[in-house]
């Protein structure tokens, strides 16, 4: 159990350290672009990256030597799992609301954002199959959340990168406008739905 502990504290740990960067360069590639998809998965990883620190420091405090408290881990695990549910929720809906808000003009340069999603793939997917066997292992309900949450990262990822290759080769054209408001809309609403059904589920788990 203890090496199963310390492989999910430092999946955790790299989790937060590969995701750190994803908001400062997407921010920084604001300033030189204005794609919706981009300032959509600015919003995302910013609230991502927040949820997977949280898990980490609890994941920290729970399954350290001497942590015998099952009532409160079960406590703070379920406050955790219900956090990063808040956050993929709150992500989506923000992004759900930049879709929908008309096109300020040109989209500008995008290509750090494309960069950062080219490597969320790579990344994220490794990260959800490494979850995905942690949490069957531990049946630890932080790690489980995680798999979910890097499910949804990697399918987001995806398609962020298509709308935003789309901006990068047809900038200016109707298609590329079009694809960049979709892929907006269609990663918010894949948040959304991922994150209310981790809530949902954590409601309804018995006490």
């Amino acid at each position: 159990m203890k090496n199963k502990n310390k492989s999910g504290r430092n999946t955790l740990l790299w989790s937060v350290i590969m995701s750190s960067p994803g908001p400062l360069v997407v921010g920084i590639g604001l300033v030189m672009g204005r794609s919706s998809t981009q300032i959509a998965d600015f919003v995302r990883r910013s609230a991502e990256l927040l949820a997977i620190i949280v898990s980490y420091v609890v994941y920290q405090l729970t399954t350290r030597d001497g942590f015998t408290d099952m009532e409160r881990k079960a406590r703070l695990e379920k406050n955790t799992d219900l956090f990063v549910g808040g956050a993929m929720c709150l992500g989506g809906a923000m992004m759900l609301v930049l879709a929908l808000l008309p096109s300020t003009g040109e989209t500008g340069n995008v290509i750090p954002g494309l960069s950062i999603a080219i490597l969320g793939v790579i990344a994220n997917s490794i990260f959800w199959r490494r979850y995905s066997r942690l949490g069957k292992e531990s049946n630890n309900s932080i790690l489980l959340v995680q798999s979910r949450l890097y499910r949804a990262k990697t399918l987001v990822d995806i398609c962020v990168t298509a709308a935003l290759l789309s901006v990068t080769l047809l900038p200016g054209s109707a298609i590329s406008y079009w694809l960049d408001k979709a892929g907006s809309a269609v990663v918010a609403l894949y948040l959304i739905h991922t994150g209310f059904k981790t809530i949902s589920e954590r409601v309804k788990a018995p006490k």
